[in-house]
């Protein structure tokens, strides 16, 4: 046998050795318990255990809007942590999330602007995740109250509102 068969092989005897699940990949995604439609989870069989009571509070950040009129990630993200968090068995009533939205993200929470951002905005809310804008971010892309998504509320700053999330108990979501 020729040292290129053997390797072959060894190569196929231990692929076949790794389990199924660790090449699941992209289609081990499907839609959440809270909000079906944004935010695809994995089930994550043997994690850390969450403990009995946990109560989340947390922070997003986003100055990065949506590309090629898609969905903003950090939006996702939310909807992600939400349904992720569910599915793992902690009540939804013990997840408060808060969205920090400037820089160019400004235009993913406008009336004129959001594009398909607008019905996931609206389930976050309706979920009770808090979504707040730049005020400094409106003025300068001239973007008023007015202009905002219903449920959207405007921050004096950015700075300001992660100032008084964390006041309130929440920590930054660093992705």
């Amino acid at each position: 046998m020729t040292r290129a068969l053997m390797t072959a092989l060894a190569t196929g005897l231990l692929a076949s050795l790794i389990p199924s699940t660790a090449l699941a990949g992209p289609d081990s995604f499907g839609p959440g318990p809270v909000i079906p439609g944004f935010g695809p989870i994995a089930n994550i069989e043997d994690h850390l255990e969450i403990p009995e009571g946990t109560v989340f509070r947390v922070s997003f950040d986003t100055s990065t809007g949506a590309q090629d009129d898609g969905l903003n990630s950090t939006l996702t993200s939310a909807a992600r942590f939400i349904n992720m968090h569910a599915a793992a068995g902690v009540p939804v009533e013990n997840i408060h999330l808060a969205i920090i939205i400037h820089g160019g993200a400004v235009h993913d929470v406008s009336l004129h602007r959001a594009g398909p951002n607008a019905e996931l905005v609206a389930a976050l809310i309706e979920n009770g995740v808090r979504i707040q804008i730049c005020g400094q971010s409106a003025a300068w892309y001239d973007v008023t109250g007015d202009d905002l998504l219903p449920g959207v509320e405007m921050a004096l700053s950015a700075m300001t509102a992660h100032a008084l999330l964390q006041s309130e108990g929440y920590t930054l979501n660093p992705f």
